[in-house]
């Protein structure tokens, strides 16, 4: 088998998995979601640590993507600051406060928590501060990590505890253990990420769903169209006039 056939397969044996077995957690999540963008409140996303990020930014401005989307993206743990450095930061316990706080999260949010492996301390921090705050929380990781990494390990919360054991609502998103998935002859490590297949396929049935709650509610979402088609800018402009002071990277 061809390397790109393999690495073909494999996605998709990852998000057939998720679409297989996920459709009543979506559901929970999406009713959560609906319910925010019903009471006047944004969706907020955050992906605390390194490439998690990039599911954050993957709900914010998209083309076919919700608009009431408040994407959390603190420099901290955004690799394009520094890759060490955003390790470093999603491993302080404490941080997530500081990023809570800044952000202004507070009782009848909702906020879902977008990260690959589930263990770290800024993540397992934002699913605690979510309970002390009231805040409603949705986690999309998998618990490959937090079932085989040692409960001391430099990279997990000083509690050992987990993302999806302290939400409200887990989305699987089935990532294997390692990220990685393609072993190259003559060479240990594998391959082949999957992470961000993982959680961005996750996160855009997340939203789907969330507006298709809202239609049979009988409120049809607000969804971008992407700026590149010739009525993109016309389109967006009423949404972007009303949300430009509430939506920080908008």
């Amino acid at each position: 088998m061809s390397i790109a056939s393999e690495y073909r397969d494999g996605v998709v044996n990852l998000v057939t998995a998720i679409a297989d077995t996920q459709e009543e957690n979506i559901k929970r999540g999406a009713k959560l979601c609906a319910d925010a963008v019903k009471n006047g409140r944004l969706i907020n996303v955050i992906g605390p640590g390194g490439h998690s990020n990039i599911a954050v930014e993957e709900v914010l401005w998209r083309a076919g993507g919700l608009v009431h989307i408040n994407a959390i993206l603190d420099p901290g743990t955004n690799v394009i600051h520094g890759a060490k450095r955003s390790n470093i930061i999603e491993r302080t316990p404490g941080y997530a406060r500081a990023v809570f706080d800044s952000y202004r999260l507070s009782e009848g949010d909702v906020l879902i928590i977008v990260n690959a492996y589930g263990i770290n301390s800024m993540t397992v921090d934002s699913a605690l501060l979510c309970r002390e705050r009231g805040i409603k929380s949705i986690g999309i990781t998998s618990t490959s990590f937090a079932h085989t990494v040692p409960k001391d390990a430099p990279s997990r919360h000083p509690s050992g505890q987990n993302l999806p054991d302290l939400v409200d609502v887990y989305i699987d998103n089935h990532l294997p253990l390692g990220d990685a998935i393609i072993k190259l002859p003559g060479m240990e490590q594998k391959m082949g990420s999957t992470s961000t297949y993982a959680n961005c396929f996750s996160i855009n049935l997340l939203m789907m769903q969330t507006a298709q709650e809202l239609l049979d509610q009988g409120i049809t979402p607000a969804v971008w169209q992407s700026a590149n088609m010739p009525d993109g800018d016309s389109l967006n402009k009423r949404y972007e006039d009303e949300l430009l002071p509430k939506i920080r990277h908008l």
